[in-house]
C-alpha cells in the first residue's frame, strides 16, 4: 500500500514513476470507499486521479501554486496533501470541506465553489509573482464545463495579452454536470478527434529536432503553416497561449512529460488533456451525471442508501412547469448547466425546442431570457439561489429596469447542507427585494409552490420564487392550479398575544411553535408571508393589533424579510416589539440542514423561546 504512506507531496515524490499507476488505483478505491459513506462529488474527482498525482509529482506545492476550478475535482488533491486521515469527515459538520479552502490547508491556494474562476485567480497570482520578482510556477486546472463561463473567457483574453508565464490545464471530459454545451466545447472535442494532425505534428517535431541548416528552417515553416491551415490548437495560439495537446489524461507518463515541457515554455501555456469523468468506477463511468454529486451510497452496486420519500420541491416545480407548458406554447425553459439539478430535464425531454442549457453562464442566461421576453415569450430561468448571485447586474439592468416578464425559479434556497458557504442560498431575499419591479415569493409547501408557479407564469413582470432543497412535507397536490393574489399573505392561525410571521420553509416550524405556546397559555397568531415583496399590509395590521411579532426566515437577517417588515412598520408609524430569527451576519459552515437549522435557531423550540422573551 503506497497511499497510506503519503501525508504530503514530498512523500509522493519518493515513489518511483513506475509505481504511480498503482497509487492511482489505490487512490480511486479510497475515494469510492469514503465518498460512498459521506456523499459528495465523486465522478469529477475520479476523472483527475492521474492528473493530480502528476501535478504533485512534477510541482512543488505549496511553493508552486495549483488552483482548482469549481473545487469538486479536488478530492485527490486533498488526500495527497495531508488530509487522508481526515477524509472520512468530508462535508460533515466540523469536518473538512468538499471544496478547497485557504484556511484548511496551505496547499489550497484559492477558495472555490462557483465555477470558472481559476484562470483569473491564477493570472492574478502570476502577475503578483512577477511584480514581486519571485520565482515559482502557477497552474490552473479548469474542467467540468467551467470553460463555458464568461469569466474564464475574459481571463484567457487578458492572459494572452499580458503574457505572464503560467500553465492552464484544460481537463476536457465533455461534461460539466450534465453534457457540455456550446461552440467552445465542440471545438475542443474536434481537437481531440484530430489524430492525423497529432501524428503529423509529432513527425515534424521529430524532424525539427534532427534537422539543421536550411532543412531546419523549412520544417519550422511547415509546422507554422500547419497551424495556420487547421491546427486544432489554433484558437488558443491566436489568443496568445502556447498549446500542448491533446494528451491522454489517464497516462501518468505522458502527463509528466507534458507538464515538464510546459514548465520550460516562456509565457502562458494551455495543456489540453482528455479524461473520462467517473474513470475507474463502472457505475460512475456509465452515469457521470448521477455520480457528479450524490448522497451516501452502496459502493458495491452504486445505489443510494437513503430511500426517497415525499416528492421534492424540484420535482413539483418540474412537473408543474411541464403542465403549464402544455397549455402555453410561449413558455421557454433556461438553465445554466443544471438540467437535472433544477428538474428542467423533464421540460427538455418534452419540449426540446423550447429548452436551453447555456452552460455555466448565469449572466448570459438572464440576458438571453430578456431577449426572449422582449420578443413576446415567457422565459423561466431555473437556477440554484447561490448561482443567481452571479447574474445580479443582468437582473437589475436587463430584466427589472425594462420590467420584463421573466420567472426566476430559485432552487436550493436557504441552508443547503454539506456543500457549505459557497452553496447556501441565504442571500436571495435580500438581494432580490431591493430591486424595483421585482416580485418575490416563497411557498410554505410543495402544493403552494405549484400555485405560485402558475401565478408567476401569468404575471406580466419580473417575479421570483425561492424554495428549499429536499423533500416537501407530503402535502397532497391540488389538481386545479390557481393564481395567488400578488402581495397577499395567509393567516394560518389567529392569536391575540403576538404574531409569528414566517417565510417559506419556516411556516410549519412556526405553526408547531404556536401550538407549543398555546399549551403555556400564550395565544400566538401565525402568518404565512407568501410574498417577501411586496409586504402585505394585513401583516402590519396584525402586528399592530397584537403589539409584537417574531419574524422567521431562512435567509440573512440583514436586509431580509424581517428588515422589510421593520421598514414598513416605521413608514406606517406602528410601534411594536419585533424579534427577528434568521441567518446571522456570517458565512455559514458546511453540515447537514438539520444540524445547521438547530445551530442557528431555525427551529420550533427557538421560536418558542424568542416568543416568550418578547412577551417578558
Amino acid at each position: 500500500m503506497y497511499l497510506e504512506k503519503i501525508d504530503s507531496p514530498k512523500d509522493l515524490k519518493k515513489l518511483e514513476i513506475e509505481k504511480l499507476p498503482v497509487l492511482a488505483d489505490e487512490l480511486r478505491k479510497f475515494l469510492i470507499d469514503n465518498v460512498s459513506k459521506t456523499g459528495g462529488h465523486l465522478a469529477s474527482s475520479l476523472g483527475v486521479v492521474e492528473l493530480t498525482i502528476a501535478l504533485h509529482y512534477c510541482f512543488d506545492s505549496p511553493k508552486d501554486k495549483i488552483i482548482w476550478d469549481v473545487g469538486h475535482q479536488a478530492y485527490p488533491h486533498k488526500i495527497l496533501t495531508g488530509r487522508r486521515d481526515r477524509f472520512h469527515t468530508l462535508r460533515q459538520h466540523g469536518g473538512i470541506s468538499g471544496f478547497p479552502k485557504i484556511d484548511e490547508s496551505e496547499h489550497d491556494i484559492f477558495g472555490v465553489g462557483h465555477a470558472s474562476t481559476s484562470i483569473s485567480a491564477a493570472l492574478g497570482i502570476a502577475k503578483a509573482r512577477d511584480i514581486k520578482k519571485e520565482k515559482f510556477d502557477v497552474v490552473s486546472v479548469i474542467g467540468d464545463g467551467a470553460m463555458t463561463g464568461g469569466i474564464a473567457l475574459e481571463a484567457i483574453n487578458q492572459a494572452g495579452y499580458l503574457g505572464s508565464p503560467f500553465i492552464l490545464i484544460l481537463n476536457d471530459n465533455r461534461m460539466s454536470i450534465a453534457a457540455n454545451v456550446g461552440a467552445l466545447s465542440e471545438y475542443t472535442h474536434r481537437i481531440a478527434k484530430t489524430k492525423v494532425y497529432k501524428d503529423v505534428k509529432q513527425d515534424i517535431d521529430t524532424i525539427i529536432n534532427k534537422a539543421s541548416g536550411d532543412m531546419k528552417g523549412i520544417t519550422e515553416k511547415l509546422k507554422a503553416h500547419l497551424k495556420e491551415v487547421g491546427a486544432p490548437g489554433l484558437l488558443f495560439e491566436k489568443l496568445g497561449f502556447n498549446y500542448i495537446g491533446p494528451v491522454d489524461g489517464h497516462d501518468i507518463n505522458k502527463l509528466l512529460e507534458s507538464l515538464e515541457n510546459a514548465k520550460q515554455i516562456e509565457g502562458p501555456v494551455l495543456l489540453h488533456i482528455i479524461t473520462k469523468k467517473g474513470k475507474g468506477y463502472e457505475f460512475s463511468e456509465n452515469d457521470a451525471t448521477k455520480f457528479h454529486g450524490l448522497s451516501a451510497f452502496n459502493a458495491e452496486n452504486g445505489k443510494a442508501l437513503k430511500k426517497k420519500t415525499d416528492k421534492s420541491y424540484t420535482e413539483v416545480f418540474a412537473d408543474t412547469l411541464v403542465r403549464l407548458a402544455d397549455e402555453n406554447e410561449n413558455i421557454v425553459g433556461i438553465t445554466a448547466a443544471m438540467p437535472h439539478g433544477t428538474g428542467l430535464i423533464k421540460f427538455a425531454e418534452k419540449y426540446p425546442d423550447r429548452f436551453y442549457d447555456v452552460g455555466i453562464a448565469e449572466q448570459h442566461a438572464v440576458t438571453f431570457a430578456a431577449g426572449l421576453a422582449v420578443s413576446g415569450l415567457k422565459p423561466v430561468v431555473a437556477v440554484y439561489s447561490t448561482f443567481l448571485q452571479r447574474a445580479y447586474d443582468q437582473i437589475v439592468h436587463d430584466v427589472c429596469l425594462q420590467n420584463l416578464p421573466i420567472v426566476f425559479a430559485l432552487d436550493r434556497a436557504g441552508l443547503v447542507g454539506e456543500d457549505g458557504p459557497t452553496h447556501h442560498g441565504v442571500l436571495d431575499l435580500t438581494y432580490l427585494r431591493s430591486i424595483p419591479n421585482m416580485i418575490v415569493m416563497a411557498p410554505k409547501d410543495e402544493n403552494e409552490l405549484q400555485h405560485m408557479l402558475k401565478t408567476a407564469i401569468d404575471y406580466n413582470g419580473p417575479i421570483a420564487i425561492r424554495y428549499p432543497r429536499g423533500s416537501g412535507f407530503g402535502i397532497p397536490l391540488d389538481n386545479k392550479l390557481q393564481n395567488i393574489e400578488i402581495g397577499k399573505s395567509e393567516t394560518i392561525k389567529n392569536g391575540s398575544d403576538l404574531v409569528i410571521v414566517a417565510v417559506g420553509s419556516m411556516v410549519y416550524e412556526s405553526l408547531e411553535a404556536a401550538r407549543l405556546l398555546e399549551k403555556q397559555n400564550i395565544d400566538a397568531a401565525v402568518v404565512n408571508a407568501r410574498f417577501v415583496k411586496p409586504v402585505d399590509k394585513e401583516i402590519l395590521k396584525i402586528i399592530n393589533d397584537t403589539g409584537g411579532a417574531v419574524i422567521v426566515e431562512e435567509n440573512a437577517v440583514k436586509g431580509g424579510f424581517g428588515s422589510a417588515v421593520l421598514e414598513e412598520l416605521h413608514k406606517e408609524k406602528i410601534d411594536a416589539q419585533v424579534t427577528q430569527i434568521g441567518i446571522p451576519d456570517k458565512f455559514i459552515e458546511h453540515g447537514s440542514q438539520k444540524i445547521l437549522r438547530e445551530k442557528y435557531g431555525l427551529t420550533r423550540d427557538n421560536i418558542v423561546l424568542k416568543s416568550k422573551e418578547l412577551l417578558e
